[in-house]
């Protein structure tokens, strides 16, 4: 197949009949174009050009190609985007964008899709602290973006509103950035996620200017991004507002074509390594930037300095956690082996840095520091018993939401998710910190099974179907089957729906058919690979759908609740933020829950 065919736009302001007018002569002269991309301002800057963009929006002009657009701010657009938002007619997933009219989608708040084959990953609106309803994005879009950026594969396009801070650094000198400022419509936050997520492509507007920047080669990856900043569509300088493209899809290009890299790439300009010295120490980051946050978390200046590499002001945390850094020796901060130690010993970090906890008794953290050599035989432990302090599932961990647990038993625990796509939406989780459902013991694998069938029953009592689906990433994080109660009459719709929802991914499902449940959990654990990510739905005939995800594909974390909250037509629900209650309504909900699950809990 020929790659997919994209046209980019900069800020459209709502000038429509320019925008398209514009894509109908590039499409007729060099297409067809599979799709529109719109990065910065979408809507009207003023409420003249407000009857020529609603003229689109309510049908009565035609938009020519699917048109895609993050710059939900602007004249209009509370109105428009709080429609779309409650249209029942969206029944496509988030990953696909808010149908706002034919051929219309608003890409909201944050996340990633797969369009033609190409891996697209978008922050939406402008950051901001004023706490506007639209047109502004949260830490929960940023922390979605940055728990993208852990998972396998290859970003195809990172699509951001405003530019990257420091995003011509290290840049050939142009005479299109002659007198514009790089600290003005610029974002440190877009620093820190592209040079996290390693897009190949990386598209912003809000600028006022065309710019296309050479490759820079990224820390740890072998790829090279390129950035484009695109000028506002009817510009007055006639700057390029629309830009083609037809990248062949990462997930399809080999590992020799991944790395080419033309003669023109230049160093990242998310690093500010010393060019003029081959010395292993790294120079100090200028003070506009904040690119490397995700390196270290602790400002160690001025308080109980130790030994240590690095810059000597802040600790590197990827090496305090994980041991290890893919920076090694450049990395800017200090890679501090004792406050590692002592972590691993069960010793509060702010205590080890700061000498006191703001915490207090609160911290479930220790307050001195331990110094028996013969603790080091215990550093597994320290380190497991670590890693439950900081789940959200594990029951010893002082973050567990422990107001939301409805049944213990021996090996499993059920509780209501945070988020609920609809009621009766269950979680059912193993008391131990292990990776996946599919490879425990069969002691395990009995209770689970009475979990399943009390779930089951409860459903059916209710005239509804159990629908069970389990996403198991190769990162190895605590281990949630979701049971998610859908209307009887819509059974024999799911499998045609994650059918549906798999084809636009690129993928298929192994369909297997089997009359118990068990049956087709033992087909599981044989298609398991603990190697790889894993995805498996089970449906209320029987049939089990499973997918083995590829090293560099991408594939969805939310996938199950977004297909079925296509399925059930609440796809503003697909995104668990949008559903959070407060703690008392969260407890009110799991006392209803417990008096009608009472005579299904088989821990009762």
């Amino acid at each position: 197949m020929s790659p997919p065919r994209i046209l980019l736009c900069g800020d459209v302001l709502g000038r429509l009949n320019q925008l398209f007018k514009r894509v109908q002569s590039v499409n007729k002269s060099a297409g067809p174009f599979d799709a529109v991309l719109c990065v910065g301002q979408f809507f009207p800057d003023s409420s003249e050009l407000l009857d020529e963009f609603m003229n689109y929006v309510e049908g009565r002009s035609e938009i020519p190609i699917p048109t895609y657009f993050i710059g939900d701010y602007g004249v209009g657009a509370a109105k428009v985007l709080l429609a779309a938002s409650k249209n029942s007619a969206n029944q496509g997933f988030k990953m696909d964008g808010f149908k706002v009219t034919d051929n219309l989608f608003w890409l909201k708040g944050s996340g990633n899709f797969t369009l033609h084959g190409l891996s697209v990953a978008y922050l939406s609106g402008r950051q901001s602290s004023e706490g506007q309803q639209f047109g502004t994005y949260s830490q929960d879009d940023v922390d979605a973006l940055r728990a993208l950026a852990e998972e396998p594969g290859i970003v195809d396009l990172f699509l951001t509103n405003e530019w990257p801070s420091g995003v011509t650094n290290k840049a050939a000198a142009s005479d299109m950035l002659v007198g514009i400022s790089d600290s003005s419509n610029t974002d440190s936050t877009v620093s820190e996620l592209v040079a996290e997520i390693k897009p190949r492509y990386h598209i912003a507007g809000s600028k006022g200017v065309f710019y296309a920047r050479e490759p820079y080669s990224n820390v740890d990856a072998v790829h090279v991004t390129r950035f484009l900043g695109l000028a506002p569509v009817g510009n007055k300088e006639k700057q390029k507002f629309i830009h083609a493209l037809s990248p062949t899809p990462a997930a399809t290009m080999s590992a020799a074509d991944i790395s080419m890299k033309t003669p023109n790439t230049t160093l990242s300009p998310y690093t500010f390594l010393d060019q003029g010295s081959h010395s292993k120490e790294a120079a100090k980051r200028p003070s506009d930037s904040v690119s490397d946050s995700q390196y270290w978390r602790y400002d160690v200046s001025q308080k109980r300095q130790k030994h240590g590499g690095g810059d000597g002001d802040k600790m590197c945390f990827k090496f305090i956690y994980s041991g290890s850094c893919p920076r090694g020796e450049k990395c800017n901060f200090r890679h501090d082996t004792d406050a590692r130690e002592q972590c691993l010993r069960g010793v509060c970090l702010d205590f080890i840095i700061k000498g006191k906890c703001e915490k207090g008794p609160e911290c479930s953290y220790k307050h001195s520091l331990q110094n028996d050599d013969s603790q080091r035989t215990h550093r597994s432990e320290n380190a497991s018993a670590n890693r439950s302090k900081e789940c959200w599932f594990c029951l010893s961990s002082p973050s567990v939401e422990s107001h939301l647990i409805v049944s213990v038993g021996e090996y499993y625990y059920c509780a209501l998710p945070k988020g609920p796509l609809v009621e009766d939406h269950v979680l059912v989780i193993p008391v131990e910190h292990v990776p996946n459902t599919i490879s425990t013991s069969p002691e395990c694998e009995k209770e689970l099974g009475r979990f399943q069938n009390s779930l089951m029953m409860y459903y059916k009592n209710q005239g509804k179907e159990a629908v069970f689906f389990e996403w198991l990433s190769k990162r190895g994080t605590h281990a949630n089957l979701q049971a998610v109660p859908i209307p009887t009459s819509k059974a024999a719709a799911v499998q045609d729906i994650f059918n549906l929802a798999a084809e636009k991914l690129g993928f298929k499902f192994l369909a297997t058919k089997s009359s118990k449940s068990s049956d087709g959990r033992r087909s599981l654990r044989a298609q398991f690979d603990r190697n790889c990510s894993f995805f498996y739905v089970e449906l209320p005939e029987g049939t089990v759908l499973s997918h083995l995800i590829e090293e560099n594909e991408r594939f969805p974390a939310q996938f199950g609740r977004e297909v079925l909250a296509g399925l059930l037509n609440i796809a503003d629900k697909a995104d668990w933020r949008n559903c959070m209650l407060g703690k008392e309504e969260e407890t009110k909900m799991v006392e209803d829950f417990k008096k009608r699950f009472e005579a299904f809990d088989p821990n009762q």
